[in-house]
């Protein structure tokens, strides 16, 4: 078996092989929609909606026009589509007004147009929409609530499906009775892609019943006039029994599993076996690091349920409780919690990361950790364990050079995470 001399390395050519597999030129390019007798309509969101417009104008045998949005610092230039910027992961004014040129874009369509909605993670916060009654403050305190909730993705987009104009399927409604065709990158644990983004042209599974019970689960303390709309029927998003869904199509074009798949071919291909634990991994990611440090730590002594060497890949989208006041996102926080597990266990080494390259707010997509991590931080006077109390885990690997950040990549499938044990 193979042994590898530089273990950031090798990780990082792993995850360089998961976002390869979900570039939007190369899964945009397998499944073009055929072309309207009609106009054609680009619309977009999320984080690689930029990168995934630039690859879809590039590919497509005529005309066109549209817009999408994604997040500061994403944009990239295109020829036939405008890219517009707005905040993530609260909202700010540009997104409102995203969310208008989305919506006027597909106004005024007819049955022979064709509008192809290109959605990926991140579209949530870059399309806010209050309805009727709410203002903006109202829509950016809902985010802001869900943010420090700890509530998985889920529940998350099932509130926002809720007290939005666009999201739920309303964009696709909006764009009646033209065929809406919507291309999606899924950062979404089970790969629902009517989750993604807050499905804004996709039918809404969820009710305002899950609306209610996010609120009440979580505990989230949000305006009163965000309360009186969610429980009233205005709030309902149109259902997959709804009429004006029904020429449309959902494809699925990248996802974590697939991305996995391909990390695991490199990482054989290097001579290192590979095991994928899960591509659905949800929880607190503190909780989700130290279970990975157990498993790590029984390969590494006792060579269950695996035989050294061996990489262990995962995926999904953790959570992060905020109990104080430090810097860190969540694959930063799994990863501080992965090293105190760890700690002082030799030959294991770790990366976890963002695959759209942005671990919560600051400019890294994750860090590296190994076993003299924790120690690391200890000579230099501060604990590990006591910087994951405040949520630091940014300013921990920040400290010690660990940062991963390898820069806005164009897509997203969520988290990806690989322990290398020899």
């Amino acid at each position: 078996m193979a042994v590898i001399a530089s273990p950031r390395a090798f990780l990082e050519t792993l995850f360089t092989a998961a976002v390869v597999a979900a570039d939007p030129a190369r899964v945009i390019a397998a499944n073009l929609p055929e072309r309207p007798k009609g106009r054609t309509v680009v619309v977009g969101a999320g984080k690689g909606a930029a990168q995934m417009a630039r690859a879809f104008e590039r590919l497509w045998d005529g005309p066109l026009s549209g817009v999408v949005v994604t997040r500061y610092g994403f944009g990239v230039r295109c020829e036939r589509i405008e890219v517009l910027e707005a905040a993530h992961p609260l909202p700010d004014e540009n997104g409102l007004t995203a969310s208008r040129r989305l919506l006027a874009e597909v106004g005024g369509l007819s049955e022979d147009d064709l509008v192809v909605a290109l959605i990926c993670g991140g579209g949530s916060a870059l399309l806010p929409s209050p309805p009727p009654g709410l203002s903006f403050e109202d829509e950016i305190a809902v985010n802001r609530a869900l943010l420090a909730s700890g509530a998985p993705i889920r529940a998350m987009n099932a509130l926002r499906k809720h007290v939005s104009m666009i999201k739920g399927g309303r964009l696709a409604a909006a764009a009646h009775p033209a065929l809406v065709v919507s291309l999606v990158v899924s950062d979404i644990p089970g790969d629902d892609p009517g989750l993604v983004a807050s499905g804004p042209t996709i039918a809404d599974h969820s009710s305002r019943c899950d609306a209610v019970n996010t609120i009440e689960r979580y505990r989230l303390l949000l305006p009163e006039n965000v309360l009186r709309w969610v429980a009233s029927e205005a709030a309902d998003a149109p259902t997959p029994s709804d009429p004006r869904f029904t020429r449309n199509e959902v494809r699925l074009i990248a996802s974590a599993g697939a991305s996995l798949e391909a990390a695991a071919a490199k990482a054989r291909a290097a001579g290192i076996a590979a095991a994928i634990l899960s591509d659905s991994i949800e929880g607190e990611a503190r909780d989700v690091g130290l279970v990975h440090a157990a498993i790590g730590r029984e390969v590494a002594t006792r060579g269950r349920p695996f035989q050294k060497p061996i990489v262990l890949l995962s995926g999904g989208e953790t959570t992060v409780t905020l109990r104080g006041t430090g810097k860190g996102g969540r694959n930063s926080e799994f990863l501080l919690s992965l090293a105190l597990g760890i700690d002082g266990i030799q030959g294991i080494s770790a990366l976890a990361a963002d695959t759209d390259g942005i671990d919560g707010s600051e400019d890294n997509a994750g860090a590296f950790a190994d076993d003299r991590t924790a120690a690391r931080l200890l000579k230099r006077g501060i604990g590990a364990a006591a910087l994951l109390e405040r949520n630091d885990s940014w300013s921990a690997f920040d400290l010690l050079g660990d940062l991963f950040e390898p820069g806005p990549t164009g897509t997203n499938v969520n988290d990806f995470r690989a322990i290398l044990i020899q």
